[in-house]
């Protein structure tokens, strides 16, 4: 077996060791969250006036599952990135590897500033908008399914989206991409970003701005970030070359 196959396989390897690590860390996460779920699901429904209805006796179940696996999820943020790190560690100098080792935390804090941001803030004002929209012409009813639905619709989405300034400076520290690119590419990202903010809103135009504002807000702190890091890579580079 030549070299190059030995080198495939032995990567091949790495990558399935680190995608176990990954996956039993989700399982392990997802068990421990199944045995507070109720009391999660609970706090979130506090605030609301009345009980929710249940149309079947899967519906509290689906909910169960999907609330234990956002929390699943973000406990396994921090352990899949430092995987990832661990498997492309090889191909960085010591130097970029202590730099990119720092975006970890980074990646899991905006995960949940992101949830934070849409639970908190975001639907409470959407859902308030569309009481009031009701007003008291319509029976307010609200079923498990389509209550946990709407605002799983309004956080998941920002825990996810929070998390590319980290994604930008980190590809920008590896000189995947660099600020002129992502200023030539502001159109599209901005294009891209609004029909992903139509997507994952109600259709009312005031749920649409409140998402697409803070999307494209946090689109020119990547831009800004991505300058710093690229500055300080260039100065790295350069002091580098000249010893």
């Amino acid at each position: 077996m030549d070299k190059t196959k030995m080198d495939l396989i032995q990567h091949l390897g790495e990558l399935r060791k680190r995608c176990i690590i990954t996956l039993s860390t989700f399982m392990a996460s997802l068990i421990v969250a199944l045995i507070f779920v109720k009391d999660i699901q609970q706090y979130l429904v506090k605030d609301l006036n009345g009980k929710l209805a249940l149309l079947g006796p899967g519906d509290i179940l689906w909910i169960y599952m999907m609330i234990a696996a956002i929390i699943a999820i973000a406990a396994t943020i921090p352990v899949a990135a430092f995987q990832i790190w661990q498997f492309i560690k090889p191909a960085l100098t010591k130097n970029e590897q202590k730099m990119t080792l720092a975006y970890i935390p980074g990646l899991f804090f905006l995960f949940l500033i992101g949830i934070a941001f849409g639970y908190f803030v975001l639907f409470p004002l959407v859902l308030s908008f569309l009481m009031d929209l009701a007003g008291d012409q319509f029976e307010t009813f609200f079923t498990v399914e389509k209550y946990f639905k709407f605002m799983l619709n309004l956080t998941l989405p920002f825990g996810i989206l929070f998390e590319m300034p980290a994604v930008i400076m980190f590809l920008t520290r590896l000189g995947i991409v660099n600020p002129q690119r992502l200023v030539k590419g502001r159109k599209v990202s901005y294009f891209v970003l609004i029909v992903i903010s139509v997507l994952i809103t109600p259709p009312d135009f005031i749920s649409d701005i409140l998402v697409i504002v803070p999307l494209l807000l946090l689109y020119e702190i990547s831009i800004t970030l991505s300058k710093i890091v690229f500055r300080k890579r260039i100065c790295i580079e350069t002091a580098t070359v000249s010893n």
